[in-house]
């Protein structure tokens, strides 16, 4: 007997979903609708970075295959529970989205957007935490005794983990975690030593610009933790230290930043080459600048 086909791991979510098995609770199967009746004001984003571009090209050449999640709003418009990424692709191409319309009260709705995001990609620490600061700064518990259990027993965490979290978020600059971005590597210990260190900041603007930089050259995780060591370096006014390099015939070679100072640290295998390097610091490092504004012209 043929085994029968798995489904991919977002067709698995989607059937598995509660307004899927409870087909009553749907209206009409999946329609077409337009995308700008749909609203996303209130949902709790769950990413710092969207990124369309791929999924655009995909549903352009393919179509949309995975329909997104609606509930029926007021006055013929819709608002978004999940696919939110799809929703933006079909904005951007200017095409109807697909989405099941289907009956669900505020609390099975938000179940359903944690299951969806949890499926798709674990969430950095601050994307946890920024999800658990909206649900503490929301209506949506409003009224309960324990409000930060509620919170904690939503995101299947501990009580204290939600006040950590909103303390990290409320004690840094909303500006200045959109610009660093979800950075995965960075844990909760080293974004509490960041929001110790802003206590003294008279401004974050120049933090911000220091994560922009950092990030200039795409959106990926290794620039968003890269955005934010160099972000907390500063914060620290500690350098910023690059990962030690082996040279192969040379030596070592590491550098950390500091403002516009910039430590160049060289161990050298050949100890008449280290000689030869300090004496000719001055003439390479002019080598060096007129390359780099070769580069800028």
């Amino acid at each position: 007997m043929a085994r029968k086909a798995k489904l991919n791991p977002a067709l698995s979510t989607l059937y598995n979903a509660p307004d899927v098995r409870e087909t009553r609770r749907l209206r009409s199967g999946i329609e077409e609708l337009d995308a700008t009746l749909i609203d996303t004001n209130g949902r709790l984003d769950d990413r710092l970075s969207l990124e369309i571009e791929e999924l655009a090209k995909s549903i352009s050449h393919h179509g949309q295959r995975v329909p997104i999640l609606v509930r029926p709003g007021d006055a013929g418009r819709y608002t978004l529970v999940y696919g939110r990424r799809r929703l933006e692709a079909c904005r951007h191409l200017g095409c109807p989205v697909r989405a099941i319309v289907a009956e669900l009260d505020a609390d099975q709705a938000l179940k359903d957007q944690l299951l969806e995001n949890t499926a798709r990609r674990d969430l950095s620490f601050i994307e946890r935490a920024l999800i658990a600061t909206a649900l503490m700064d929301s209506d949506m518990f409003e009224g309960t005794e324990f409000k930060n259990k509620k919170v904690a027993e939503v995101l299947n965490l501990k009580d204290a983990a939600v006040s950590q979290m909103t303390k990290v978020v409320n004690g840094v600059d909303a500006r200045l975690i959109q610009a660093i971005g979800p950075c995965p590597g960075i844990g909760r210990p080293r974004w509490e030593t960041l929001k110790k260190a802003l206590n003294d900041q008279a401004s974050v603007d120049d933090l911000v610009d220091i994560a922009v930089r950092k990030r200039s050259d795409g959106n990926g995780d290794a620039q968003s933790d890269a955005a934010f060591k160099a972000v907390l370096a500063a914060a620290l006014d500690s350098p910023e230290v690059s990962e030690e390099s082996t040279l192969d015939g040379i030596g070592t070679v590491s550098s950390a930043l500091r403002g516009k100072q910039v430590t160049l640290k060289v161990k050298a295998e050949d100890n008449d080459f280290a000689k030869w390097l300090e004496a000719e610091a001055p003439s390479l490092v002019q080598d060096l600048h007129a390359r780099w504004k070769r580069a800028e012209d």
